[in-house]
């Protein structure tokens, strides 16, 4: 199982960026797809996950701002992201688990500008 993670780049302060990731590979159902994020300094945090049933959970920081999707067919998952702040900048990390397997994506830079 692979995942591909697009999206990320320069913005500023208030702008919006919309992050996807695909997986590809034999994967009969994804349980979680989510996003994480690890900013300099700091360790990896959770941004959003959404599970196969629709249930979604966000980190405070971007509550209101940031919008979780997938697509199970396309087994992608989206994260629209809105009035984005500069401590929103960090690398973007995709993550999906299924049966007891948690893969990781590449990561995407997320830099906002002030």
């Amino acid at each position: 199982v692979q995942l591909q993670a697009s999206g990320g780049g320069l913005v500023q302060t208030g702008g919006s960026l919309r992050l996807s990731c695909a997986a590809s590979g034999n994967i009969f159902r994804i349980n979680v797809m989510g996003w994480y994020r690890q900013a300099p300094g700091k360790e990896r945090e959770l941004v959003s996950d959404m599970s196969s049933g629709g249930s979604t959970e966000y980190a405070d920081s971007v509550k209101g701002r940031f919008t979780i999707s997938r697509d199970n067919a396309r087994k992608t998952v989206y994260l629209q992201m809105d009035n984005l702040k500069p401590e929103d900048t960090a690398v973007y990390y995709c993550n999906v688990k299924y049966l007891r397997t948690s893969v990781w994506g590449q990561g995407t830079l997320v830099t906002v500008s002030s």
